[in-house]
């Protein structure tokens, strides 16, 4: 069964008590006496493996063009700040 600590005691021992989470405990913390919260471990998710998706997605040669590159960057410093407004013209 969970431990129940007032907020005062969570506040000045929040150390110890995470301690004592990582051990496996519960800890419920409570305002005038009412539950408020509860203190718990997180539950791993699992180690994620670099490069999982290789072989997921096919770029075409073009994407790597450096003329790509320059015109990406040309309509960003060149274009409009607010592109749905009316550009005088």
């Amino acid at each position: 069964m969970a431990e129940t600590v007032n907020i005062h005691y969570a506040k000045t021992n929040l150390s110890k008590l995470i301690e004592r989470v990582e051990h496996g405990e519960e800890i419920v913390i409570a305002r005038a006496g009412k539950p408020i919260a509860r203190l718990s471990a997180v539950q791993p998710t699992g180690r994620r493996e670099l490069g999982f998706m290789r072989g997921e997605f096919e770029f075409p040669p073009e994407f790597f063009d450096p003329k790509l590159d320059e015109e990406i960057a040309a309509e960003f410093l060149n274009g409009p700040v607010f592109p749905d407004e009316d550009l005088p013209g």
